[in-house]
């Protein structure tokens, strides 16, 4: 068993049901939304990532060292990120994009430090991955680009940092910049907000796209599972060639979200470019789809 990521993931067990008993307990606020919610949802998430991160690594042989190093990092980066945003949480104020005081900058800072590590061993795993033979092609291509993709959705959280044009013009008037950066373009954060996620409702929100990217490494693999499985009589090349297509068109619709976020446009309200863009990228994956099914280059292994 891979200690240090299985270790980490039944922390977040036990953090998650602290956060809902203080979500039940303690009726403070922070930009809008209860105290506790994000911890509660950063528990969840890092839960399924180090649970599918440490199924991921059972598929790397011959690489025991990387392996190692890949469960380590993480599971001390993605510990003490939530040990970061869970004391913030409890002192009543923001723990991301807070520049505010020299504690919540040195907190910031050290979070930053942690995900960007977290990410560089993400992307040592697409690497170990692509070193694998794993059996059957396709669904090692899942595997393969599920990371891939994941890795690229953790990235979408870089832009993030980038100070708002809002923060800008404060700090060009003499105000400051006592935040520097926002998950919502167009509007400050703590707007109206979905249930649960609080993904902007009326402005940009580049939270959506980083949820999509992270959830690749879920949804690609499974997609290359069934299509281990199906349709029935297809060969190996048309299986990966389908795989490929999935893995393309999930990538588009990262790239569609992120879009739509930077031009500052809730998901809830899209206007006729996203839905073109939607649509366009709805009908290539149809066509790639039927063309690979029917060309003859696929009838054979």
């Amino acid at each position: 068993m891979n200690r240090p990521l299985a270790a980490t993931a039944a922390l977040m067990v036990l953090v998650l049901a602290a956060a809902l008993v203080g979500l039940a307990v303690d009726r403070q606020s922070i930009t809008g939304q209860p105290a506790w919610a994000k911890p509660a949802r950063f528990a969840l998430s890092i839960c399924l990532y180090s649970l599918t991160l440490m199924w991921l690594l059972t598929f790397v042989h011959g690489r025991e060292r990387l392996v190692r190093t890949v469960s380590r990092v993480t599971a001390v980066a993605l510990g003490l990120e939530m040990a970061l945003i869970a004391g913030v949480a409890a002192a009543g104020t923001t723990s991301h994009f807070n520049f505010s005081t020299a504690t919540s900058t040195g907190v910031w800072i050290t979070m930053a430090v942690f995900i960007v590590a977290a990410w560089v061993m993400n992307l040592a795993t697409v690497l170990l991955l692509l070193s694998q033979r794993v059996e059957p092609p396709v669904f090692a291509w899942g595997l393969r680009l599920g990371t891939a993709v994941c890795c690229l959705g953790m990235a979408v959280a870089f832009l993030m940092t980038l100070p708002t044009r809002l923060q800008r013009e404060a700090a060009a008037a003499g105000r400051g910049m006592p935040l520097i950066g926002a998950h919502t373009v167009g509007l400050a954060d703590g707007g109206p907000g979905l249930p649960v996620t609080d993904w902007s409702t009326v402005g940009g929100d580049l939270r959506i796209p980083h949820f999509a990217g992270l959830h690749a490494l879920q949804v690609l693999p499974l997609i290359g599972l069934l299509l281990a499985r199906r349709p029935r009589g297809a060969t190996p090349g048309r299986r990966t060639a389908l795989m490929w297509i999935a893995a393309l068109s999930y990538l588009g619709l990262v790239l569609v979200l992120t879009w739509q976020a930077r031009r500052a446009q809730p998901v809830t309200a899209p206007d006729v470019l996203t839905g073109f863009a939607l649509l366009a990228l709805v009908a290539g994956a149809v066509t790639a789809a039927l063309l690979v099914l029917r060309h003859p280059r696929f009838t054979e292994g």
